[in-house]
């Protein structure tokens, strides 16, 4: 599904990217852990096509389609999420309001209907109640008074509704508790599906025992420096991310 070949990006002057090869299959679900200033969040967003990350050699493909070549609410209408380390906030805009409005973008953008106001809010109750959120944070504007776990948790209820082929999930373990870490987690386990593909970027072992990936990659110095099962990521738990830096 994602195919991406000796990728650099770089940040103004800085190069952050520096030759990173990568396969992520349909149905599979891979996990990108490394130290600070790796380069993981960077990979995120040029892959969803943030403004200012610059690609200056490589490729990235989603189907075969060159994902690089389209602007970032073209990925989106393709099926590209991005669950963000640190989540918005936008006053004034309830969240039903952006959400709706998102869905309808996307599915103008495919040539497809609208969701009706009657089938959004439907839609909308049932994924609230299967994330145990109170519908009424619905109501509210986006992110706006929220704590670290009702943003998360709002990232993840964007994803449901959204029902997107390409995941990509920026440290979504930052900031919750062992009981909100459990529901987010379940919440990205139940779309797990044949045709999607997740990439989950994580510094810690601790969100990959409930979302169990089945590949693990470390990315050291702007590369790809390892690739592993599971198991990798409970040794890079016990022994840190130096060999793999120093090696990189």
């Amino acid at each position: 599904m994602l195919s991406i070949k000796n990728l650099h990006a770089r940040v103004e002057a800085a190069e952050i990217l520096k030759g990173l090869s990568l396969e992520l299959p349909a149905g599979e679900v891979h996990a990108i852990m490394g130290p600070n200033g790796a380069g993981k969040s960077t990979l995120s967003y040029v892959l969803t096509g943030r403004q200012g990350y610059e690609v200056t050699q490589g490729s990235a493909t989603l189907d075969g389609e060159d994902l690089l070549s389209l602007e970032a609410n073209e990925r989106a209408a393709r099926g590209v999420f991005l669950s963000f380390q640190y989540p918005l906030e936008i006053p004034g805009v309830p969240a039903m309001t952006f959400l709706r409005t998102a869905m309808n973008a996307q599915r103008k953008a495919r040539g497809e209907p609208e969701i009706s106001a009657t089938e959004f809010i439907k839609r909308a109750r049932e994924v609230a109640g299967q994330l145990k959120m109170d519908f009424d944070m619905l109501k509210r504007p986006l992110n706006v008074g929220f704590s670290g776990g009702e943003k998360k948790r709002m990232e993840i209820f964007q994803m449901a509704m959204l029902s997107p082929r390409l995941l990509i999930l920026d440290e979504t373990d930052s900031g919750l508790d062992i009981d909100a870490l459990k529901i987010v987690a379940d919440g990205v386990n139940a779309l797990r599906s044949p045709d999607r593909a997740m990439l989950v970027i994580t510094h810690y072992q601790r969100l990959l025992d409930y979302i169990r990936p089945d590949r693990v990659h470390v990315l050291a110095a702007g590369r790809i420096a390892a690739t592993g099962g599971p198991e990798l990521a409970h040794e890079l738990e016990r022994e840190g991310y130096d060999k793999y830096a120093r090696a990189a």
